[in-house]
């Protein structure tokens, strides 16, 4: 059996959108069991969950997505453990793929996917989601340069998921944290394209803004205490300034883009959100900040 698991909070109706992507999935229902994490809602999704027969619902008091996600793998009965985000799309092909590459893999292998823009059929891209389109989700770079998975699209066996142990809390960026863990106990991810998800892109570079705060408080925590951390952290932050013109021409040569004009709105975005990270990360020498997730 695999079990599907899903943190939530405060995003019913994107949970119950990804709810029924799981039902229409192509592998049989009595393969899989899907289990939602509320993480603390105003509202818990009591409700949303009842209308899906087979999905249970937990609950998790520690604030953040890892915490939440150990809360569901500690109520899970399956050997295979697959991770998603409430507010993602599967693919009707996704679990069939978890399936298929977790049987062809080699033993400690961890599975990362392909995680996809949503859009609706014949939809024009606008300029958020054709900036997101190429620079939202880079799962293959994640896996293949970093040595890690993002949890939004992630499989792993249950007994190499307790080799490594449970995921951190919401200081860190957990899916970070966890794949060097993993790597430290001997385990591989691998990229597998097979696996897609979809997310919709952000509304506003006011949600990408808050999304990259969120991610350079992580970094800044994960950096600190670590030798030169703040000569290293400024030319990172430099070095985001920097690589404007690079990423302008993977832009410029994506495939997943189509035609100049959505080219030109994508790098239009990728400056203003490269100014804005290198800017919010030179404001981080001074001091550590508090991390919220899903905000």
């Amino acid at each position: 059996m695999i079990s599907v698991i899903i943190p939530h909070l405060n995003q019913s109706d994107a949970l119950e959108v990804c709810l029924r992507t799981l039902d229409a999935q192509n592998l049989p229902r009595q393969a899989f069991e899907v289990i939602v994490v509320d993480n603390g809602s105003s509202t818990p999704p009591t409700d949303i969950v009842a209308g899906h027969p087979g999905v249970r619902l937990q609950h998790e008091s520690q604030p953040g997505p890892g915490p939440a996600r150990n809360a569901g793998v500690a109520a899970a009965n399956g050997e295979i453990l697959a991770f998603i985000d409430a507010d993602c799309r599967a693919h009707p092909d996704w679990l069939s793929s978890v399936v298929k590459w977790s049987n062809l893999s080699p033993a400690g292998t961890v599975l990362g996917g392909d995680v996809r823009i949503w859009r609706a059929e014949n939809a024009e891209l606008d300029a958020i989601a054709a900036y997101e389109s190429v620079f939202a989700y880079r799962f293959k770079l994640y896996i293949e340069r970093h040595g890690y998975s993002g949890t939004g699209n992630m499989a792993v066996f249950r007994r190499d998921f307790d080799r490594v142990g449970p995921f951190a809390g919401i200081e860190v960026a957990e899916d970070m944290e966890w794949g060097e863990r993993a790597l430290r106990a001997g385990l591989r991810f691998r990229y597998t394209p097979e696996m897609i998800v979809f997310h919709p892109a952000r509304s506003s570079l006011q949600e990408l803004y808050a999304k990259w705060d969120r991610h350079i408080a992580h970094y800044r925590n994960m950096a600190e205490g670590k030798p030169v951390w703040q000569l290293r952290w400024l030319a990172q932050a430099l070095l985001v300034f920097a690589s404007l013109a690079p990423n302008a021409v993977t832009v410029l040569t994506s495939d997943r883009l189509h035609g100049s004009g959505v080219r030109l709105k994508a790098i239009a975005v990728l400056c203003a959100v490269r100014a804005h990270r290198a800017m919010t990360m030179l404001s981080h020498l001074r001091s550590r900040r508090a991390v919220a997730w899903n905000r």
